[in-house]
């Protein structure tokens, strides 16, 4: 169960407001914290501030107060600006006093070291105790731009204007330079919140709070780390899938970090990131790489309809750069619409547009284009039925209008719910058509790339919308209970905390339990048993060394190929314990499995890691003993849906390895997506493995299944 969700109502739309650590000198957080609330007269809060300093008797023309609890009425939010050691005692009055929302700036606390975070600790304890709600600490403040609650509550010189995106950030220094952006931008903020060190509130209340805001219609994050994967899928899933706002997150630390010693392929090739990438994809969140596409994607999904395909439609009066879109177009996976015969027509008879003009996508409607014939081709073009979306591009010729140009494409667009984005090229000549844009709500591009990128973004937001499947599958022959019992079994000896290693044989019968396809396989622990063995087989067999001493059994030597009857057995039998003894000396063996060879298909591998806070993490990719080199994986968090499985599949860059290569036949796609779907769900109800790889998976032709060939399983107590 995750934690029910904080009221943040308290900060956001308080009645009156205590700054405790207020201060007379000009420039000093607690200053300027006053200043932003009272002095500001474009944002100024229409509410009481009280000023709370030891020693002053006003600040900023406000009559301070020696403490909180010497204000006269109730305080619904405290605004904490004291010096770390002094911030439990102040908190501990205010909520005597009786405040709800707490924003604790002031640093000190866990980025400090141990006793720091001891103290954190504490005070996140009585505020939720309390039932209140915190931001902080060691963090920039908010500002809500609504007009019921104009705050103002950080030290950031500047205010926002009002807008549908909510933003909230980790870090606090890249806040400010955010801000600074937006106001070049003209880009406006419904709420604006730094996140410091969530001791209490996280960006899964933020989530859940803008959920459910009228003035938010987009959020976008900056993040550093999630604190509760679980409870965050949950809150992004429903903010996308059931409120309709797209959400943006620019997650830092994409590099690899130290390596771990691990014993699965799975272990080894799923980083942080990785469970990062799995978590955004299942929770409807569109991830970004910088600031700059943070920007780019929020200002086009804050101004205009999602559209309904990817069919693009240009118009331009510049070759070239409609090349250049194009090209960008085709790269993200966009399509260049076809214009209808009488879209085609209609330009042609249009008396503003000259015969010279190239009337099939792109539209090219020549240099020395002006707002008449914007108008007209920006508007045919849109309302074709085959298009989706718009790119208009414009470069400044000596007798282009190019603020005109700006004022008429936005009502060009008026009423056609479809996405139009521009791309005046340019700087200081186009600079009032693009502000002519902006205040008509259609964001402008500095280049076609850029314009191109923003389009393809709201594209995947509609993908991502409209995916289906998003159940996770219920089967009804797993035998969950066996094991259960049979893992206990196993553990019965090990200490809590340590590790189990099973070899194939030992994975076998759980993989049974769920319905996995397993080959006819037995255990010898003697060649008279290897042979025996082989021949009732009858068939091409695999010997295996079974050791948990020895976790990559191909590259010691420990597996042998195509083995046929009882005297190649017996001699493979022998080469096994001699190949591992070189490989591997005083490797303790425990038997050697003999197995049917499976019929023909392509290796993929399937596994499961744990990720503290995450949950199981599934990879499915490309198989065999170059797995870690070619590294051609995909990962998603379990449960998973129909839809992830049928995804993962997909999208590892050899699927058409999969999909029937020169020639060769389609696998069976099907059986795979299953075999996942019941690895994830093992993974769910025995949460005592920590590591699982099948390597290879032998996927067979479609419509003839799959053969698990090779697997591991790591348990902890």
């Amino acid at each position: 169960m995750t934690k029910a969700t904080k009221n943040l109502d308290a900060i956001f739309y308080p009645r009156s407001i205590a700054v405790v650590g207020a201060s007379t000198k000009p420039g000093s957080v607690g200053n300027d914290v006053v200043k932003n609330l009272v002095l500001r007269e474009t944002h100024k809060f229409d509410g009481e501030v009280y000023p709370v300093n030891i020693k002053a008797k006003e600040i900023l023309g406000i009559p301070a107060v020696k403490s909180i609890s010497d204000i006269p009425g109730e305080v619904d939010l405290a605004v904490i600006v004291v010096p770390a050691k002094f911030a439990e005692a102040a908190i501990d009055e205010a909520l005597a006093k009786g405040v709800k929302g707490f924003v604790v700036i002031s640093a000190g606390f866990k980025e400090t070291g141990s006793e720091g975070a001891a103290v954190e600790k504490k005070i996140a304890a009585k505020i939720q105790a309390a039932g209140a709600a915190l931001i902080g600490p060691n963090c920039l403040g908010f500002i809500n731009t609504d007009p019921k609650s104009l705050i103002n509550a950080s030290f950031a010189s500047k205010m926002p204007c009002e807008g549908k995106l909510g933003f909230v950030s980790q870090s606090g220094a890249l806040c400010t330079s955010v801000l600074d952006i937006a106001e070049e931008m003209e880009m406006g903020f419904s709420k604006f919140a730094s996140l410091g060190n969530k001791s209490d509130v996280t960006e899964v209340d933020f989530l859940n709070y803008l959920a459910d805001d009228p003035k938010t219609s987009v959020i976008a994050m900056y993040l550093e780390d999630v604190v509760d994967g679980t409870a965050f899928r949950e809150a992004a899933a429903r903010v996308f899938w059931e409120t309709g706002k797209p959400i943006l997150i620019l997650k830092s630390g994409r590099s690899a970090e130290g390596a771990k010693a691990v014993s699965s392929h799975t272990g080894s090739l799923a980083g942080s990131d990785e469970v990062y990438t799995a978590l955004f994809a299942q929770s409807g969140v569109l991830r970004v790489d910088s600031i700059s596409e943070l920007f780019d994607y929020a200002s086009l999904l804050t101004t205009q309809p999602l559209p309904k395909g990817k069919r693009l439609g240009i118009v331009t009066c510049a070759g070239g750069p409609g090349i250049m879109a194009t090209d960008a177009a085709i790269a993200a996976g966009m399509e260049l619409a076809t214009l209808t015969d009488a879209t085609v027509k209609k330009l042609a008879d249009d008396p503003c547009i000259p015969h010279t003009a190239s009337l099939h996508n792109p539209v090219d409607i020549i240099g020395d284009a002006k707002s008449d014939r914007y108008e007209a081709a920006v508007r045919t073009v849109l309302e074709d039925p085959n298009v989706d979306l718009g790119l208009v591009i414009l470069t400044p010729q000596s007798m282009t209008d190019v603020d005109r140009i700006g004022e008429i494409i936005p009502e060009a667009a008026k009423g056609i719910d479809k996405p139009v984005v521009c791309t005046f090229m340019g700087a200081a000549d186009v600079a009032e058509g693009v502000k002519n844009l902006r205040h008509g709500g259609v964001p402008n591009y500095a280049f076609p790339e850029d314009a191109i990128a923003a389009l393809a973004a709201a594209v995947k937001v509609t993908e991502i919308r409209d995916m289906r499947d998003r159940d996770v599958p219920t089967f009804s022959n797993l035998k969950t209970d066996v094991v259960k019992k049979l893992v206990a079994e196993i553990l019965a000896d090990v200490k809590e905390g340590e590790e189990k290693y099973l070899t194939q044989a030992e994975c076998r019968p759980i993989f049974q339990a769920y319905g996995l396809p397993l080959l006819v396989s037995e255990v010898a622990t003697s060649e008279e048993e290897a042979a025996k063995i082989a021949a009732d087989i009858n068939a091409p067999v695999v010997l295996k060394v079974m050791s948990d001493e020895v976790k990559h059994k191909f590259d010691a030597g420990g597996v042998l190929l195509n083995v046929n009857g009882a005297d190649e057995a017996k001699a493979a039998y022998n080469q096994i314990y001699a190949n591992v003894e070189k490989a591997v000396p005083g490797a303790k063996i425990d038997s050697i499995l003999i197995e049917q060879m499976a019929p023909k298909g392509v290796e993929v591998i399937l596994g499961c890691s744990h990720s503290p806070g995450f949950g199981p993490l599934m990879m499915f990719g490309l198989g065999g003993t170059l797995v870690e080199v070619l590294k051609d994986v995909t990962f998603r968090l379990a449960p998973m849906w129909k839809a992830c499985a049928a995804k993962m599949v997909r999208s590892i860059r050899s699927f058409e390895v999969l999909n029937g290569f020169r020639g060769t036949p389609k696998s069976d796609l099907a059986a795979v997506e299953d075999i996942l779907l019941r690895l994830s769900q093992l993974t769910i109800d025995i949460p005592e493995i920590t590591e699982l790889d099948i390597n290879p998976l032998i996927v067979h032709p479609e419509g003839e299944g799959a053969s698990v060939a090779d697997s591991r399983i790591v348990l902890k107590k």
